[in-house]
């Protein structure tokens, strides 16, 4: 029995790191139906699922697991896009994509389930490590700026309040020229 069961999570391991392909079209990323892509959302959260063991990426995740090497994409004429084809086609879609993807990227490798947070006012939310959504509620509110860029009050006082009105931390994701990010938290404080 002992070794049945763990030839059982050896082949669970291999669906885990078997390499998932997607269509790219319309600006959204659909993988095939497969085994592999469910578990990828089931362990990690990457996307959403839809019917038939398909996941929607958003194109930062599709791009993360490109450069994990985990995710192939084609394109509506079955061509196969590289890293580079993919970043420059997203960069054209989404506003400040190279900025967001640092972050997103960074939060990631350090073992952060990290999704998008439209509904609260902001980039992303970010749960702590160990929490999948749904389990837990995010534990921070980001938003991701570039070092040079420059936020009035009244932008930073209405994401301190998003964050507050969330019951969440506030975290400004600061990524400089080679791609770096600097966190800074901030909260209400009662004097």
């Amino acid at each position: 029995m002992p070794r049945k069961k763990k030839k059982v999570e050896e082949e669970q391991k291999e669906i885990v790191k078997e390499k998932i392909t997607a269509s790219f079209f319309e600006g959204k990323i659909i993988t095939e139906s497969s085994d592999a892509a469910m578990e990828l959302y089931n362990q990690s959260r990457y996307g959403t699922p839809l019917k038939e063991n398909k996941i929607q990426l958003s194109l930062l995740e599709g791009l993360y697991l490109m450069e994990k090497g985990r995710l192939d994409v084609f394109d509506g004429r079955r061509h196969k896009l590289d890293f580079n084809e993919f970043a420059r086609k997203a960069k054209k879609l989404e506003p400040n994509f190279v900025i967001r993807y640092a972050v997103f990227n960074d939060f990631r490798n350090r073992g952060y389930i990290i999704k998008t947070a439209l509904k609260f006012g902001a980039d992303f939310r970010v749960y702590d490590r160990g929490v999948k959504p749904g389990e837990d509620h995010a534990k921070w509110v980001v938003y991701p700026v570039h070092e040079g860029s420059t936020l009035t009050w009244y932008e930073f006082s209405s994401k301190n309040r998003v964050a507050h009105s969330t019951k969440k931390r506030l975290l400004i994701g600061c990524v400089d020229d080679e791609g770096d990010v600097t966190y800074w938290e901030i909260r209400w404080v009662r004097p």
